[in-house]
């Protein structure tokens, strides 16, 4: 007997979800939630997932709760995953006739934070996202180390990272993931990683995340010497800008 298959799979509805609270956004309770339920659910065979589906204890598990539950459930069932396409509808981004040209012609993302960071997907579900786009390819950026707060990545950590991206480009050819880092650019000008760490990646951005009231010279000085670097290829962010939300004059941490 055949082996029936949801159209939608219980770790693709719950990547999709917090795809949707990603791009709203939404980095709270809720959105940590998810992650959570998805780090369990794709940690079991997916025989236990479905059997207990159909007994009704997935919120049995630690980590899984009433709604997560409910949105398996209906991934298991097959039919329509309500919460997923509310979420879809309320979440989608309006383009213009005008963008969308743009949009269309589009190859690749240069600047992704994954959740090696602060971003909320695996670098394999933004990968496969990008593929579903039509994306030729993408730059993994995640943050460096000095930004703690966003889970910066150490030479070591951004190590591993460089061969999960190698063991992914080998899985998901001819779609590549090119290698980066948006390093945090120090209060005289200097990098949180080494030219040596930084040489070995395909694409650095550069960005302040400190003493952002720092007088403009001196911040403009400050810029000047980190794009001075042969490694650093993207000034991130440097008018803190936020469209429709935060004109370019007031500038704040992670713009």
């Amino acid at each position: 007997m055949a082996t029936y298959t949801p159209p939608v799979t219980p770790v693709e509805a719950l990547e999709r979800v917090v795809h949707c609270l990603d791009r709203s956004n939404d980095t709270g309770f809720r959105a940590k939630a998810f992650v959570r339920a998805l780090d369990v659910i794709r940690g079991l065979p997916a025989e236990e997932v479905a059997a207990r589906g159909v007994a009704g204890t997935l919120a049995d598990l630690d980590g899984i709760g009433a709604t997560t539950a409910t949105v398996v459930e209906q991934a298991l069932a097959g039919g329509e995953v309500r919460y997923l396409t509310e979420l879809e509808a309320r979440t989608r981004v309006p383009i213009s006739q005008e963008g969308a040209t743009y949009r269309a012609a589009l190859r690749g993302d240069l600047h992704l934070h994954s959740r090696w960071s602060d971003g909320g997907a695996t670098v394999e579900a933004m990968a496969r996202t990008a593929i579903d786009l039509g994306h030729e390819y993408m730059v993994l950026t995640d943050h460096s180390p000095r930004l703690t707060v966003a889970h910066g990545l150490s030479p070591d950590r951004l190590a591993r990272q460089v061969d999960e991206v190698a063991e992914l480009n080998e899985r998901l050819a001819p779609f590549r993931i090119l290698t980066g880092i948006e390093v945090d650019i120090l209060e005289d000008g200097s990098l949180d990683h080494a030219d040596e760490v930084l040489a070995g990646l395909d694409l650095v951005v550069a960005s302040v995340h400190s003493k952002l009231r720092m007088p403009e010279e001196q911040m403009t000085d400050r810029m000047l010497r980190a794009v001075a670097s042969p490694h650093v290829d993207v000034l991130g962010h440097c008018t803190g800008r936020l469209i429709d939300r935060r004109p370019p004059s007031t500038f704040d941490a992670d713009a």
